[in-house]
């Protein structure tokens, strides 16, 4: 797994680009459609409409698909779902969870936030599950919203779609023997994220608060922030241990020294970004500079350098307004 103190050429493969251009593409046909037409997106993995099923610790499960992972708890009186990615993986989301029982049998799902990648199967899921999430998600799902930094425009979701449970620090969730502790942490990659630890079985799902490997999107539009994420993951890193289980909101299945290479990115990578700030360099002349060699590793994602540091110059920004 990538850390961060690897390095590698700043030259990036066709492939690399390529993933980069389908994910950005695709992100905004998902966050544009209404419920009422949830059929066409792209994704974030491989553009295929099917799901990888990845045994995580006991009963709990991880299927990768396009857009965030998801978390699967199956117990003998139905299945939990944390996230449930884009709109038009619905279909492959009834083959995936057929074995498991069908759609019919889950009764909870929970949204780690807002974003369509982890919400566009809500609408096929409302009628029969309660959905979860913090206040803010409800909120956000309710009324249009936007992503300036891709230029995405999503309707508000349909009243089956939207959360029917909400919570605004803490929420404990009994489910088929285990207990579920629904955390909120402000200000990380939106306004409303969840983050959810299997307390009996040591496994934590971070939602977008950890992309493993990778440079991540922080919606500051939505309230996030790049240094409240770093604090966030701070928090995180202390309940944890070396035996946690983490299931990242995009990438593989991680564990706790691939949470701590990830804070040390957030950290250093705004470290760059702000010394040339207090140089007087723009935001363009910042990205013309780039950020240290030692974060190159980091690049194999779907956002490149350069956006990463207009994300993380906005979050500074706006956190200079704010104080």
């Amino acid at each position: 797994m990538n850390t961060a103190g690897h390095s590698q050429s700043r030259d990036e493969s066709e492939e690399e680009v390529n993933m980069r251009s389908k994910f950005l593409s695709s992100l905004t046909v998902a966050l544009s459609v209404s419920v009422a037409a949830m059929t066409a997106s792209a994704g974030h993995h491989e553009a295929s409409p099917s799901f990888k099923q990845h045994a995580v610790r006991g009963p709990i499960q991880v299927l990768q698909g396009k857009g965030g992972n998801i978390g699967v708890l199956k117990a003998a009186d139905g299945i939990l779902l944390i996230d449930n990615d884009y709109p038009d993986m619905n279909k492959a989301l009834k083959k995936a969870l057929k074995p498991l029982g069908g759609v019919e049998s889950v009764s909870f799902v929970i949204n780690t936030h807002w974003h369509g990648d982890h919400t566009g199967g809500n609408a096929l899921l409302g009628p029969q599950s309660l959905i979860v999430a913090h206040d803010n998600v409800r909120e956000r799902l309710s009324r249009p919203q936007e992503v300036k930094l891709f230029n995405m425009k999503s309707s508000a979701y349909a009243e089956v779609a939207l959360p029917e449970i909400t919570y605004s620090q803490t929420l404990n969730l009994h489910f088929g023997g285990e207990e579920l502790e629904l955390v909120h942490y402000p200000s990380g990659h939106t306004d409303g994220d969840t983050v959810v630890y299997f307390k009996n079985s040591n496994v934590v799902h971070t939602g977008d608060h950890f992309f493993n490997g990778f440079f991540p999107f922080v919606d500051v539009d939505s309230g996030g922030s790049v240094l409240n994420m770093a604090a966030n993951v701070g928090q995180i890193l202390d309940r944890i241990d070396k035996d946690t289980v983490i299931i990242p909101g995009h990438g593989p299945i991680a564990d706790k020294e691939d949470l701590k290479a990830f804070q040390t990115m957030l950290i250093g990578t705004s470290a760059d970004v702000q010394a040339m700030m207090m140089e007087g360099k723009d935001l363009e002349a910042i990205q013309e500079h780039g950020l240290s060699d030692i974060w190159q590793s980091w690049t194999k994602g779907f956002l490149d350098e350069k956006t990463w540091i207009s994300i993380v110059y906005a979050s500074l920004k706006a956190e200079e307004e704010d104080n």
